[in-house]
């Protein structure tokens, strides 16, 4: 088993990955409200799975009107950093590397979460079909409106504070969520973006916000620390484009421009099917020059023939992570994995959260 390449160690721009394994980002709304500061659980939670390559930690809001979730965790207050900054502390501890996730729904949001109870922000006015996480229920989502074109600069602004504040609070990197239909996502889709005026309309002007919030973030943390998440396909979010191959093509293009550091390709739609529409993700790999994290229903066997064949550099386990704290053991030794308990994802305390068995600890306890 632990001959395959996914144990491999693999140098990332500056950092070097001890192994091919990439923890996905994953919600799991605990942070303390009403600051959205990342919960003392979260310090064990990270720092218990700091054997991964890389940790990509949950979406963390660059402002309150960036929130799409209850309980999810900021990165814009002085007492977000502070709070990150013991979870950078205890996995560097651990000898582990993290990067943090940043993100702004965009309409996918409710108007309790938003500043003053106003409307989630979008690039039109068209309400997603769904629902977000609020007051302790699943709730429809709140009709958005659309961003004034004098909003936009506001936006890329608060990327790029986040990533200031990221940088402070001692991340290794910062990846920019562009996926499973939230606002960069929401942009360049034509399903969402149906605006007219230089972020409407054609490719180039669609793409136009991924791109300029991802010079932005590079430009603070450097291109060889920003990685970004995209997902060409997914469904997720009632969101959808009516040419996808072209766009991504033009979008990973872009991001190659700007020497980023890695895409993370959510293959498929996300947590669901991987073939849910045909798209051709050798495209993507083909055009960027930097690391492929390929990403969506990966497991031991799927993992190893991708990196064998050279079709990705790194694999994002998800759910796996969940519940095997040293999921890169358990997958050297072959060793059976934990199943993870869905009723404890979103919200609650320790229970499904930092509680799950080490193999060490399971074995200890037959």
């Amino acid at each position: 088993m632990s001959q395959t390449k996914l144990f491999e160690p693999f140098k990332l721009g500056p950092i070097a990955l001890p192994n091919r394994l990439v923890m996905a980002p994953l919600t799991r709304n605990r942070a303390v409200p009403p600051g959205m500061v990342p919960s003392p659980l979260a310090v064990d939670y990270y720092g218990q799975r700091a054997s991964a390559g890389l940790l990509i930690t949950e979406a963390s809001q660059v402002s309150q009107q960036g929130q799409g979730y209850q309980d999810t965790p900021g990165i814009y207050s002085k007492e977000q950093v502070e709070g990150w900054r013991k979870i950078t502390d205890r996995v560097h501890e651990k000898g582990g590397r993290i990067f943090i996730q940043i993100w702004h729904v965009g309409r996918v949001s409710h108007t309790a979460l938003q500043p003053g109870g106003g409307k989630p922000v979008a690039p039109s006015a068209i309400r997603a079909r769904g629902k977000t996480f609020v007051n302790g229920t699943f709730t429809e989502i709140s009709e958005p409106r659309a961003l004034e074109l004098s909003e936009i600069p506001g936006i890329i602004d608060d990327f790029k504070r986040g990533t200031e504040n990221a940088l402070a609070a001692g991340f290794d990197g910062v990846e920019i969520h562009g996926a499973n239909g939230y606002l960069l996502d929401q942009f360049a889709k034509d399903g969402t973006n149906k605006r007219t005026d230089v972020y409407g309309g054609g490719i180039e002007n669609r793409a136009k916000l991924m791109l300029e919030v991802s010079k932005a973030v590079a430009a603070v943390a450097g291109p060889e620390r920003t990685g970004i998440r995209i997902s060409p396909v997914t469904p997720a979010n009632d969101v959808s484009d009516s040419n996808p191959q072209p766009l991504f093509d033009y979008i990973v293009d872009g991001l190659d421009a700007l020497k980023l550091t890695y895409i993370h390709v959510i293959e498929g739609a996300t947590g669901g099917p991987r073939d849910n529409a045909r798209f051709d993700y050798a495209s993507l790999r083909k055009r960027f020059s930097g690391a492929y994290v390929a990403n969506n229903g990966y497991d031991f066997d799927l993992a190893t023939k991708v990196l064998e064949a050279g079709a990705a550099d790194l694999i994002a386990f998800g759910k796996p992570f969940i519940s095997n704290p040293d999921l890169v053991e358990r997958l050297k030794q072959g060793a059976p994995l934990n199943e993870w308990d869905k009723a404890t994802f979103y919200g609650g305390g320790a229970k499904g959260y930092t509680d799950y068995p080490t193999l060490a600890a399971a074995q200890a306890a037959e």
